[in-house]
């Protein structure tokens, strides 16, 4: 175990934070961080989920676009929650936490903000019914493969019996 950044003096730690899986995330960091540790909550708003709704809006009544310095409307919704996550996730933490918000692609986002940080604590967010690779999504599935630092995999609620692991296969 050698190497671990939990052993350094200053750790800096990166919580990502999804809706659904937030708590369980807040609670894994709160165990294991140590009290002087760096702690960056990251939410990262989906880009793609916009674009269809303004893309959509705009194929219906044309392209008009919002006035030149004000975000779309869907745009001030998503950052005011974002913002109201956060806050609820540094009370629930306990202690002063830096609170980042990133839009884009989550798994390019979430790799671009752990290059800054010695350990990315983060939920599973796929099947939690049953142990397995299914139990990752596309985009915690992409983080854990290229994340930069080490990783806190975490699950969210109870953890599946070892029996939910599938037969070996047949040869």
């Amino acid at each position: 175990m050698v190497g671990l950044p939990l052993l350094e003096l200053s750790v800096r730690a990166l919580v990502w934070l999804i809706e659904d899986t937030w708590r369980s995330t807040i609670a894994a960091a709160t165990a294991v961080l140590p009290a002087d540790a760096q702690v960056t909550l990251l939410y990262v708003a989906a880009s793609d989920a916009e674009g269809v709704v303004e893309g959509t809006r705009a194929g219906l009544l044309g392209r008009p676009r919002p006035p030149h310095g004000r975000p779309a409307p869907l745009r001030g919704i998503s950052e005011e929650a974002a913002r109201g996550l956060l806050a609820d996730a540094e009370a629930e933490l306990g202690r002063p936490a830096r609170g980042l918000v990133r839009r884009g692609r989550l798994e390019r986002e979430v790799l671009a903000a752990a290059r800054q940080a010695d350990l990315l604590v983060m939920a599973r967010d796929g099947d939690r019914s049953r142990l397995g690779p299914r139990s990752l999504g596309p985009h915690a599935r992409f983080v854990v493969d290229h994340a930069p630092c080490s990783v806190l995999l975490v699950w969210p609620g109870e953890t599946p019996a070892l029996s939910t692991i599938p037969p070996p296969p047949r040869h």
